[in-house]
């Protein structure tokens, strides 16, 4: 636990200011994804069951979860409230998009999303180790705590 406290403690001695509004704007990339994808659950299903993963009830709850985290983990993240947590709930999501969804023989296509997750995966990576920042209400909260 020694290494973990280093790096939040790292993290919330070296956050520039303007590294929160690439943190909200994650955020808000998160719950525009998280709305994008309930709108298109048919995608989702019809590749949950090409590759063999389950029944349509576990399918059904993967695809809520995923639509959970990203909405209220965009949020958070977005707001600066319990950011490190909510990076790391949507980082596995974001890295089975890049692995599994995204990077088969769909890298070079025209309008690939397999970029574009990549940055959002190393947004989260980065958010995880910097933490919530100077404009958020974590800060805020601390701030009258002292």
């Amino acid at each position: 636990m020694k290494v973990l406290a280093k790096i939040q403690e790292w993290g919330d001695r070296h956050h520039p200011k303007w590294l929160d509004y690439i943190r909200m704007a994650l955020g808000l990339t998160l719950m525009w994804k998280g709305i994008e994808f309930a709108f298109n659950l048919h995608a989702f299903t019809t590749l949950m069951e090409n590759a063999g993963l389950g029944f349509a009830v576990s399918i059904s709850l993967l695809a809520h979860l995923i639509i959970a985290l990203h909405l209220i983990g965009g949020l958070m993240i977005a707001l600066g409230t319990h950011t490190r947590m909510f990076c790391m709930l949507n980082l596995p999501i974001l890295l089975v998009a890049v692995f599994y969804v995204n990077l088969p023989g769909q890298i070079f296509r025209p309008y690939s999303e397999f970029w574009f997750s990549c940055i959002v995966a190393l947004a989260l990576i980065c958010f995880l180790v910097e933490g919530d920042g100077v404009i958020s209400i974590e800060h805020d909260r601390q701030t009258l705590a002292e």
